[in-house]
């Protein structure tokens, strides 16, 4: 978001954020599932739309639907389900369907049973609908035994969750986007919000839980932190003690900034930017959703998990795709060079819990 000063101690702060990065490793492999034909082609969507025609079918399927994500390039919502007559629903409403083996309720189960027997530090693991599979990543920092564990516990899961190494290493960082400080760290806002006719910001959790009190750039304290959660969530509210402007916008680094008028909810295969102080701004996809990291600090859970790439001072940073709010920068790993994987907030999550809404 974009940081200007204004006169009289006036300060717009509308930003990216700073936030934990985290290693990963992500790659999609074939599903084992058919592609039932279909008479008429699937709907052109936009990826929002497709979002919000894929929450309309899980409640309409029930324990028939599997997961969905979105193609970019077909520009259509891809459903899996357990049978043709859930395929028929999903097709008529303008969806693909796809025939596959588990079923979300086998999924839950495999990530519940890796939260009991798994919970290692440096470990992560996300619903992939692409594969069909909880796909589990163990960072550099987990030792011979511990991989040996991950992979017996993997083993017994059967066909629902596959197991993954990555290079990079889960470790949270606190610097960031359009710069916000405080006695022991520097962040940057995610987005701006309102309250009760009230101005505030969202940033990462982990960077409110550090630090009570934020000054922009130039020293002048513009908030204090109202409400932070973490870890289990990633997100901070912090209000606006000084008279400033607070436009919802993100900074794109090149003069301009993004219109950002609502919120909406992550899709696989959604095309989304970030934007931070760090390497500025860049551009990927969703791969997964609900994954969970272990970070040595605590487990975080429900995040976005992308193939964005981030470095240090990026973390917290704004989300968003089109003019709508998307994440909160939580954490990833890798850097922009040789690129890398970066988890996010939900920000719809991170607005219901604090009671705010984009403004």
């Amino acid at each position: 978001m974009k940081h200007r000063r204004i006169s009289g101690r006036r300060a717009a702060v509308a930003g990216a954020g700073v936030a934990a990065l985290v290693a990963a490793g992500v790659t999609f492999q074939s599903a084992n599932a058919s592609e039932p034909s279909r008479n008429a082609a699937p709907d052109v969507l936009s990826a929002p739309a497709a979002g919000k025609l894929a929450s309309t079918l899980v409640k309409d399927l029930g324990g028939d639907a599997a997961g969905s994500y979105y193609d970019p390039q077909a520009k259509n919502l891809v459903v899996n389900v357990l049978d043709r007559n859930a395929a028929d629903t999903v097709e008529a409403a303008g969806a693909k369907a796809r025939v596959v083996a588990n079923s979300l309720a086998a999924l839950d189960g495999a990530r519940t049973t890796l939260k009991e027997d798994a919970t290692i530090p440096g470990t992560s693991w996300a619903t992939d609908p692409v594969t069909n599979k909880v796909l589990v990543t163990a960072d550099r920092t987990v030792s011979k035994a511990e991989w040996a564990k991950l992979g017996k516990v993997v083993d017994g899961l059967g066909g629902t969750a596959e197991l993954q190494r990555s290079k990079g290493e889960f470790e949270p960082f606190v610097a960031g986007g359009d710069a916000i400080t405080g006695s022991g760290g520097r962040c940057s806002l995610g987005f701006n919000v309102v309250k009760g006719g009230q101005p505030y910001f969202l940033t990462a959790g982990h960077c409110t839980q550090a630090i009570s009190s934020w000054s922009d750039s130039s020293g002048s304290v513009i908030g204090k932190n109202e409400q932070s959660s973490f870890p289990d969530n990633d997100f901070g509210l912090v209000k606006y003690t000084a008279s400033v402007d607070h436009p919802s916008e993100v900074d794109l680094y090149n003069g301009s900034a993004q219109a950002i008028t609502g919120a909406a909810d992550a899709t696989v295969g959604m095309k989304v930017t970030r934007s931070g102080s760090t390497t500025h701004v860049h551009s990927g996809t969703v791969t997964g959703l609900n994954a969970t990291v272990n970070y040595s600090e605590g487990t975080v859970s429900g995040l976005i998990q992308t193939d964005v790439c981030a470095e240090p001072g990026d973390s917290g940073g704004s989300l968003f795709s089109g003019d709508k709010a998307v994440g909160l920068t939580s954490g990833g790993s890798g850097d922009c060079s040789s690129g890398g994987e970066t988890f996010f907030q939900p920000v719809t999550e991170a607005l219901s819990a604090t009671g705010a809404s984009i403004g």
